[in-house]
């Protein structure tokens, strides 16, 4: 949300990105970000671990909260409303500050007959867009996949996915913004196609 408002400062607000984007400005929107994170999952926490477990077996490859209600004997089912909530608000806000700042950016490129900024906008806001669907749809299969207890296997796969697929695409994403990599790789596809001839 914060990179998506960063963007939208840079490309429609140009002349007073210095004066909005301080580092006061970034300090704010830093622990505010944090601040929300530490409270949900601070309440998330202390809802799990007021939970008897009667079981001790996670069968994801990591612990995580969903896991740890699988463990216990209790009524989860305030767990689960506010596990839904929560999920419901951090995608709600994410998204819809993402598509509110991404549908301003677009209006000022369509509105605007400036062919540099509009190119200028579409790089930086596609690559950040991209990795951003690709963490989020990883997300959203692992939490898909928690209601369906006869897909674990799946629900493991993606959780591995999840943590491995962004990071490994967030270098080559960003990086093929940088000229002399894309110069470097046509290269490289060329000499390729050369050889294989």
């Amino acid at each position: 949300m914060i990179m998506a408002f960063d963007r939208y400062v840079a490309i429609c607000n140009p002349l007073r990105y210095a004066a909005i984007m301080t580092n006061k400005m970034v300090i704010k929107l830093t622990v505010s970000a944090w601040g929300v994170a530490f409270v949900l999952v601070g309440i998330l926490l202390g809802l799990t671990i007021r939970l008897n477990r009667c079981r001790t077996l996670i069968t994801n490859p990591f612990c995580d909260n969903a896991s740890l209600f699988k463990l216990s004997c209790e009524d989860v089912f305030i767990n689960n409303i506010y596990g839904l909530a929560f999920t419901v608000v951090l995608f709600t806000g994410s998204i819809g500050s993402t598509v509110l700042t991404y549908t301003k950016i677009t209006v000022v490129c369509l509105m605007s007959n400036n062919k540099s900024l509009n190119s200028k906008a579409l790089k930086t806001c596609s690559t950040h867009l991209f990795a951003y669907l690709i963490m989020l749809s990883s997300g959203m299969v692992i939490i898909i996949l928690h209601r369906f207890p006869q897909y674990s296997d799946y629900r493991k796969l993606a959780a591995i996915l999840f943590h491995i697929i962004p990071g490994c695409l967030n270098p080559i994403i960003y990086g093929v913004q940088s000229k002399e990599i894309r110069k470097f790789l046509s290269q490289w596809f060329q000499l390729r196609k050369v050889l294989s001839s």
